[in-house]
């Protein structure tokens, strides 16, 4: 899909993203705001299984890839485990903007996903993205501890050698994830950091701060 960046820039204007590292707050941030604003929410991991069924194997290749169980899925290299989770989200990307034109044409729309800060420069302006960000190790359990991940859990304890699955998982994670946290941190957009000290509301004002919602929602 090609488009001038400032013609995309403009049809997302009332898409606010909440980007950054896995287990950085995403989630819950862009849910905790959306229940105070009355917001959408789009969740692009949520809407992966809808786009993989419209997908197309000779474009979306890594989307369409089949694994016959979990000891296939974990038991790769790193390096190909990582290229796989990269060209996902890269297939998925066209997808997701065109779901986001459509949806925040009359209505802010809250967009939690996994932006780059190249995707960024070119998809939006640095009032309407905010990276939360953890430092990217011990991901795995991270995931496998919550609700929201039942399934992957599910999934990686049914491998015949679980601590070999989870080893190359938080490997793979920690690979992929270590420059984009040190690009997020050194960039120019406004970002926050999830440590043991932080609260879940502390975080919340200082993302809904940066976007100013109480006072851009007053023009709506």
């Amino acid at each position: 899909m090609i488009f001038q960046d400032n013609v995309i820039k403009e049809y997302l204007k009332n898409v606010y993203f909440i980007s950054g590292t896995p287990c950085g707050g995403k989630t819950t941030i862009s849910r905790k705001l959306a229940k105070r604003y009355n917001l959408l929410v789009y969740d692009i991991d949520e809407q992966f299984a809808g786009h993989q069924k419209i997908s197309n194997s000779a474009f979306q290749p890594s989307m369409n890839q089949v694994f016959r169980d979990a000891d296939e899925f974990f038991c790769r290299t790193v390096e190909e485990y990582k290229q796989w989770l990269i060209g996902n989200t890269r297939e998925q990307l066209d997808f997701v903007l065109l779901d986001l034109i459509r949806l925040s044409q009359n209505q802010i729309v809250l967009c939690d996903c996994h932006l780059e800060v190249d995707e960024a420069d070119k998809l939006t302006e640095s009032s309407r993205i905010v990276f939360l960000i953890k430092e990217p190790s011990n991901l795995v359990d991270d995931y496998c501890n919550r609700s929201d991940h039942q399934d992957f859990s599910d999934f990686i304890n049914i491998a015949s050698d679980v601590k070999r699955a989870k080893a190359v998982c938080s490997e793979t994670l920690k690979s992929l994830n270590e420059k984009r946290y040190e690009r997020m941190k050194n960039s120019d957009y406004f970002w926050v950091e999830r440590s043991e000290n932080s609260t879940v509301d502390d975080t919340v004002r200082k993302v809904e701060q940066h976007f100013q919602f109480a006072e851009r929602l007053k023009s709506l």
